[in-house]
């Protein structure tokens, strides 16, 4: 007999235990989403406008703000529409769109952080080879290679759960369709997927996570060799950013897809808090503590005349 999938729709039902908050819920996440949206393309913005930030550093963060903007738009506008009281039925094309692109962003975020955690290192370890090592060229390689290795990891993430047969109920206990909740709904054993699945996430986020904490124990190891109080201060405060915006994109994870049991309330909180909340936070955090961030934006803002003259 095939595996074929007779269902053609499924049904989401939205955040666990949040029945009657549709409206609130609804204000809530459309302010994220719209402030998510707004924060990125301000950071897009201001490092294209400004030549002084068109290096290897703010290159990459262009991308992770393009990555934001987009990580968010895969599951935000389908939720905002039913809590608004249209339909909550999506099709299972559009349910395979929905965990490839989630996946797929997530993942060559991941990647990216990676890159950027490389980037610190040669800038501070090596900074006299710093302009020859990350050449336009290696950038452009970098940068491709996370979305092509994200692309990898997303197609096998989502052949492995849509591979199953789907015959019978199509209710998906959540605001979205990802691993976990579409597995429940397969009409087949599910056992050696979830341990491929768990392996595939597994491997990916440590071998990432590794790569980090390696740069980084370079990095600090570097920083304390700086004899003036200042330098090591400014080395500091480069990288106190990018390891915030890493446990940010790290610890979700972890909770979500690598935990033996799973919470759906406990779950679909934490998802909600990556999906919106931490592509909002990302802006704030690395223009904050950058004054050449915050200048460009205050420039940009004085010419969209949100800013008095004499900021």
């Amino acid at each position: 007999m095939n595996n074929t999938s007779v269902v053609t729709e499924f049904i989401l039902l939205g955040i666990p235990h949040t029945e009657d908050l549709e409206t609130e819920l609804f204000v809530l996440f459309l302010s994220f989403y719209i402030f998510t949206l707004v924060g990125n393309l301000l950071i897009l913005l201001a490092i294209v406008s400004s030549t002084q930030l068109h290096t290897p550093m703010y290159f990459f963060l262009c991308k992770l703000s393009v990555c934001d903007i987009f990580f968010p738009s895969v599951s935000s506008p389908k939720m905002l529409l039913y809590l608004s009281g249209h339909s909550r039925a999506i099709s299972y094309a559009g349910c395979v769109s929905q965990l490839f692109f989630y996946h797929f962003l997530g993942c060559t975020e991941c990647f990216l952080c990676t890159v950027m955690a490389y980037d610190r290192f040669v800038a501070i370890c090596h900074p006299l080879r710093y302009k020859v090592i990350m050449s336009h060229r290696v950038c452009a390689i970098l940068a491709m290679g996370t979305s092509f290795f994200g692309c990898i990891q997303a197609t096998f993430l989502t052949t492995l759960t849509f591979q199953l047969p789907y015959c019978g109920p199509n209710e998906v206990d959540y605001f979205f369709c990802d691993i976990p909740v579409m597995l429940k709904l397969a009409c087949a054993d599910t056992s050696a997927v979830e341990m491929v699945g768990f392996i595939s996430v597994g491997l990916v986020t440590l071998s990432c996570f590794l790569l980090i904490c390696t740069s980084y124990s370079r990095i600090v190891y570097s920083i304390l060799q700086i004899r003036s109080a200042e330098g090591r201060r400014r080395a500091f405060s480069t990288c106190s950013a990018h390891l915030t915006a890493v446990l940010l994109l790290y610890m979700p994870v972890v909770l979500i897809y690598l935990r033996p049991t799973p919470s759906p309330w406990l779950d679909a909180t934490v998802q909600v808090l990556n999906n919106l909340v931490t592509p909002m936070l990302n802006p704030l955090i690395y223009s904050l503590r950058n004054k050449d961030v915050k200048f460009s934006l205050r420039k940009i803002l004085h010419q969209l005349g949100f800013l008095p003259e004499q900021w």
